[in-house]
């Protein structure tokens, strides 16, 4: 990979990513409770993640980045690949707008 192909990594900066306004569920960090926006996958894919609870306008909190990415959806915690997690974006939120199912 050449430098201008690098990955621009996205940081978070009082609960919002600094550019652009979505990034992947997989750059968010630890415990950060994010909306997702949109699903970037196969439509099976996301029709399965929506089942899972993992669909749009879903709030979510990352509770590990271990060999898998881990989530609270509800009251389930659920483990998807990072792979994954790189199609699913998210918008990380403020404190005032975290919900609990």
């Amino acid at each position: 990979m050449n430098p201008q192909q690098k990955k621009q990594e996205i940081v978070v900066v009082e609960g919002q990513c600094s550019h652009p306004p979505t990034c992947p569920l997989s750059h968010v960090p630890e415990g950060c409770t994010v909306c997702i926006k949109e699903l970037t996958t196969t439509p099976e894919v996301s029709s399965r993640l929506r089942e899972m609870g993992f669909g749009e306008e879903k709030h979510i909190r990352l509770v590990s980045h271990a060999a898998s990415i881990i989530c609270q959806v509800c009251n389930a915690r659920l483990g998807i690949s990072k792979q994954l997690a790189e199609q699913i974006m998210v918008q990380p939120l403020t404190g005032t707008q975290k919900k609990h199912c």
